[in-house]
């Protein structure tokens, strides 16, 4: 992919593509480092007008998309994959630049990306219907009858910070597979981590002309996308309350919600402490806790509450805090200034209600470390709303059904966990839990790519993961021949 990576400049400029057509712009957004504060990128300013002609583009792309051969979308999605690996460590230096996750970590979402894209080639062979007895019942009558999978058209993509090219692919892979057109409104936070990859796949020799263009903005560009009615379907990642909005505003459309949660865990009195200590370490801190399943709600049978609290302290101070351009740092600082003034008053105000601070809590060296409050009960709002940062709570029960009832007791259901050698509280947990996933013995952080995710009630509606994301990005078409 010659010319990806090849420009001299120190700081990077995200290109607005309308379909293969590339732009800039004479006013640039700067995007800074959040730990260097330096700039590292750049990034037109677009409004809604530019929205409705990547729309237009789109449409009109969607016609020859959808006649397109299924080997050559295979190819496309495995080229494009390839190709991620061949720059694996550029675009991880992007993602470390733009939104400061650690090296480390950043490696590792380009290979899962490449992974994304691949399961989607793969799965697109097994994207068909079936045929249908239409003389099962007496009042019908013998025909060809069956239901096929096609293209919605043209879809919205509207994608986070946390996750700038995992869950850039997660929906674009899906949707070009199934022989559609979008328009990416990737996060204003990492333009150009959307832009090189929008490059990929333009640039491939197995692109579909003008299928994919590429805008950045906030509410204005996100409006339209949403509410014109060339646009068949919204993807949607990021927050509840910008979740409802979509759904007020989409109109008769298809929707997939991907919003925020409240993940939780319960320490079950036979688990291995130890191990869940570590597991939860993990799962509480990774990525500052900018995740929508990190965990955030620990309850903690009171038989093992103070040993199970003493060794999660332990295992947060061995973590490596700092620079996310080592090697070997665990934790960096969180996506903004604004972010980490949230997080402390996140610990504020439950110290204020009566909580503790068992470690962590305070700014050191320009981050917010990895916190751990204890003491928490809860009725207390560090435990009730998404906290989406580096904090912890462990709140103290007396039994499985306490706990079943306070983890459930949340307007949100994306996963849950819990650690337990105990059959019975097994399968009641995975019956009993209201959420869109489970685990076992290990954190509610835990996603492969591959399989159905998504979250009930106020999480959101619909499912990622490529296989049941294609059937998000088509429509079924009945066909009767007599």
């Amino acid at each position: 992919m010659f010319g990806l990576f090849d420009s001299k400049e120190s700081v990077g400029e995200a290109k607005v593509f309308f379909g293969s057509h590339e732009e800039s712009r004479d006013e640039l957004l700067e995007i800074k480092n959040p730990f260097t504060k330096e700039v590292v990128s750049k990034y037109p300013k677009c409004d809604e007008y530019d929205a409705k002609r990547a729309l237009e583009v789109a449409n009109k792309a969607s016609i020859d998309a959808k006649k397109t051969p299924l080997h050559q979308r295979i190819k496309w999605l495995e080229d494009v994959a390839n190709s991620l690996r061949e720059h694996k460590d550029e675009f991880a230096k992007l993602i470390v630049d733009e939104v400061a996750k650690p090296l480390m970590f950043a490696k590792i979402e380009v290979e899962r990306c490449a992974e994304t894209i691949e399961l989607t080639a793969k799965e697109l062979i097994n994207l068909h219907g079936k045929t249908i007895a239409t003389d099962a019942m007496p009042s019908g009558r013998e025909a060809l009858a069956y239901y096929k999978r096609v293209p919605v058209g043209v879809a919205s993509l509207i994608t986070p910070f946390n996750f700038p090219l995992n869950l850039i692919a997660h929906k674009l892979a899906p949707a070009i597979g199934a022989a559609n057109a979008v328009v990416i409104k990737p996060t204003p936070e990492a333009p150009l981590c959307a832009s090189k990859l929008v490059e990929l796949f333009i640039n491939s020799e197995y692109a579909i002309k003008d299928t994919i263009s590429l805008v950045y903005g906030d509410a204005d560009v996100g409006g339209e996308l949403v509410k014109n009615p060339i646009s068949r379907v919204v993807s949607f990642t990021g927050s509840a309350q910008v979740g409802r909005i979509i759904m007020k505003n989409a109109g008769i459309k298809k929707v997939s919600l991907e919003l925020g949660g409240n993940a939780a865990t319960f320490i079950d009195e036979s688990a291995d402490i130890a191990d869940a200590a570590k597991k939860c370490a993990f799962g509480s801190f990774y990525n500052s806790g900018q995740v929508c399943i990190s965990l955030q709600r620990i309850y903690v049978h009171e038989k093992v509450y103070d040993g199970f609290a003493n060794m999660l302290a332990n295992e947060a101070k061995v973590l490596k805090v700092g620079s996310p351009y080592d090697e070997d740092t665990f934790m960096g600082p969180l996506i903004n200034d604004d972010a980490k003034l949230r997080a402390a008053r996140w610990v504020s105000s439950a110290i204020d209600e009566g909580a503790k601070v068992l470690y962590g809590g305070k700014e050191v060296d320009g981050i917010f470390p990895p916190t751990v409050v204890v003491d928490v009960r809860d009725d207390m709002k560090i435990v009730c709303e998404e906290v989406f940062a580096p904090i912890v709570s462990l709140v103290k029960v007396n039994s499985y059904e306490e706990a079943i009832d306070k983890i459930n007791n949340s307007p949100y259901g994306l996963q849950y966990s819990i650690f337990t050698n105990s059959l019975k509280n097994t399968k009641s947990f995975i019956d009993d839990a209201e959420a869109g996933g489970v685990v076992v013995n290990d954190i509610p952080t835990v996603r492969f790519d591959i399989q159905p995710y998504g979250g009930i009630k106020q999480s959101g509606i619909g499912k990622e993961g490529p296989q049941f994301a294609l059937e998000e990005f088509t429509e079924i078409k009945s066909v009767v021949i007599f």
